[in-house]
């Protein structure tokens, strides 16, 4: 290893012009197509050629980092998302709605825990003090759980692309997230949620709510080619979401620093301190936020495939079919009335105009049907849980109850364990009528 040389093989040579040892060693190619040669120096000639097999030694078991300088945690994360995430996005493999949530554990928790350490730098014992952190301050094991899969996923991404030559997120345990406990309704105060229902316009959303346990984007986004009330099936196929509005002018401000312009380094909530604002504002007047920006895209109310299970058939119960029948009516009578203002989306619950509801809007009158009736404050979410639940006491086989409600796994039905001691006394009772009669 003497020597300089010219055909890829690494070279150990004295320099008289600094009094150094140099060693170069070819690891691969760079993406413009020339060699990729790592230096190695110091003042002593064994260390040197030490170095030199220790880097050959990586080279040749695959193990050498990518030229340039390695990305902080932040700086991968950011281009891990902006790219790899928008992609599966683009391509339908990825929700809008979970990179979103990339992006809000990043920012709230990552950049700010373990951001500023090189990727190739950083450590379990990183991630162990950041979650310690996290449970110290409060925040549920869900998340925590959750924060720890971006990084994983990241990492292992990272080291697919030989950023990294191992993803240490593997070498801490996965916090345990607890199971989640859910409320049900009972079958009298979902009786008595049905009655304060049935009068309101669109009273029909909650009895689909608790008859077929549908998701609150399942039960908005619902359409009427898709109910087959002869034969009394709904196609869950499509749920109807609101994504997060994004920039369309190149020049925009938005939340955070990476969207302002160059020259402007202010958060939205600092923008607002700023005497003079942004010393380099968009000509077109964006301002802070995604959804002000004229050019703004990606957001709104849109249609998407249902998460888990996609495109399950959900029985009707009898007594259901006759009210979507009689809310179908009262729908056309409204579109009468709106004549040339009504939007066409074939949604079986919508605005007077025809326009699909906002799940703000469906939340507020879900609360206002509770405080109607006399319940407790509840979530839209428990409905289905409520479904679930009424389900089970009944005596359907948990597996059927999981394909109605579209759960993925029979995981997901732990959390109706709760009703096991209904179902148990039961059996009990028949077990003594069988052996005393």
């Amino acid at each position: 290893m003497s020597g300089r040389r010219g055909n890829g093989e690494s070279s150990v040579y004295y320099s008289e012009a600094d009094g150094k040892w140099h060693g170069w060693v070819t690891v691969g190619v760079k993406p413009n197509g020339s060699p990729d040669r790592r230096h190695r120096m110091g003042a002593d000639e064994t260390v040197v050629r030490a170095k030199v097999r220790e880097l050959e030694r990586q080279r040749d078991a695959g193990k050498t980092r990518k030229a340039g300088r390695p990305p902080t945690v932040e700086q991968w994360l950011t281009t891990w998302m902006d790219t790899a995430c928008a992609r599966k996005v683009a391509d339908g493999t990825m929700s809008p709605r979970t990179l979103d949530d990339y992006r809000s554990k990043c920012r709230l928790y990552l950049f700010p825990g373990i951001g500023k350490h090189r990727v190739d730098k950083l450590a379990a014992e990183h991630l162990d003090a950041l979650y310690l952190r996290m449970i110290k301050q409060g925040l549920a094991s869900g998340t925590v759980l959750k924060t720890h899969r971006i990084i994983a996923r990241a990492l292992k991404v990272a080291m697919q692309r030989d950023i990294v030559t191992r993803n240490v997120a593997t070498l801490v345990e996965p916090p345990q997230a607890a199971e989640e406990e859910i409320e049900p309704f009972s079958q009298a105060e979902a009786r008595a949620l049905l009655a304060e229902a049935a009068d309101r316009r669109n009273g029909a959303r909650w009895s689909v709510a608790l008859a077929l346990g549908l998701r609150q984007g399942e039960a908005i986004g619902l359409r009427w080619k898709y109910l087959d009330l002869d034969n009394g099936v709904a196609k869950i196929w499509w749920q109807l979401q609101r994504l997060t509005w994004e920039h369309g002018c190149e020049d925009a401000h938005a939340c955070g620093a990476k969207h302002h312009r160059k020259g402007c380094k202010a958060t939205c909530k600092q923008h607002s301190k700023l005497k003079n604002g942004c010393p380099k504002p968009c000509p077109k007047g964006c301002t802070a936020h995604a959804k002000t920006c004229p050019e703004r895209r990606g957001g709104g109310l849109v249609f998407r495939v249902p998460k888990g299970k996609n495109k399950r058939l959900a029985p009707i119960p009898p007594p259901l079919v006759p009210l979507l029948k009689a809310h179908r009516k009262e729908q056309l009578r409204e579109r009468l009335a709106a004549g040339g203002l009504w939007e066409e989306n074939d949604l079986v619950f919508c605005q007077p105009n025809g326009r699909p509801i906002d799940p703000r809007q469906d939340w507020e009158e879900f609360k206002d049907v509770l405080e109607a009736a006399g319940l407790r404050d509840a979530r839209v979410h428990d409905n289905r849980h409520t479904a679930g639940t009424l389900l089970i006491e009944a005596g359907v086989s948990p597996r059927v109850v999981m394909e109605i409600l579209g759960h993925s796994s029979m995981r997901m039905m732990q959390r109706y364990t709760h009703v096991a001691s209904v179902l148990a006394n039961d059996a009990a009772k028949r077990m003594g009528d069988a052996l005393w009669g």
